[in-house]
């Protein structure tokens, strides 16, 4: 059995006052995660599970098609950077909302998806806020071609409304879509 020399921690962030519980995973820099960026990860869909990016893609291990072993990842992304990989919006993946609660809860568009992702960023430096001087890079591929510049604007807003108080604000530093949807009517 393959050992490996970084951390791995998942977890929910409960967003408050709904019954959403938003599932992340992070995958500690292999490098310096004291130092190395963080990058936010979502894969699109709308409704593709963000683990398909840590298990398929760029996370420290890759399972071939046909295969039912993973094995590392030589080109993982934790090499040089701490990568956080969220599922959203609630109901994708292991991300949860409770239908019996209220219809709202389940429902989501891309201005409720981005003030509900803002809202799991900080709560999760508030979790960990051993990272909260590491840039911050948000990415992601499909239909994060819009998740992510939403979430970058929502960022951007915070930072700019907090910039006189003591308030956490993000370090952002940049974004990056791969194979990006940037309009739903014009893309698809």
């Amino acid at each position: 059995m393959e050992t490996f020399d970084f951390g791995l921690n998942s977890g929910y962030i409960d967003i408050t006052g709904t019954s959403k519980k938003i599932h992340y995973v992070l995958a500690e820099s292999q490098n310096d995660p004291s130092n190395d960026p963080l990058i936010v990860w979502f894969n699109g869909g709308p409704g593709c599970s963000s683990m398909l990016g840590f298990l398929q893609e760029h996370g420290p291990f890759v399972m071939d098609n046909g295969k039912t072993d993973f094995r590392k990842n030589p080109y993982s992304w934790n090499k040089e950077a701490n990568v956080l990989y969220i599922e959203q919006p609630a109901g994708v993946g292991y991300s949860f909302c409770d239908r019996n609660v209220g219809a709202n809860d389940c429902t989501f568009d891309d201005n409720n998806s981005a003030r509900d992702n803002l809202f799991v960023i900080l709560e999760w430096f508030e979790k960990y806020p051993e990272f909260k001087e590491n840039d911050l890079y948000i990415s992601g591929e499909s239909y994060a071609g819009i998740y992510v510049p939403y979430l970058v604007n929502q960022i951007h807003h915070h930072n700019v409304q907090h910039r006189v108080d003591s308030v956490f604000k993000p370090n952002l530093v940049g974004m990056m879509v791969g194979n990006g949807c940037t309009n739903w009517e014009f893309d698809t």
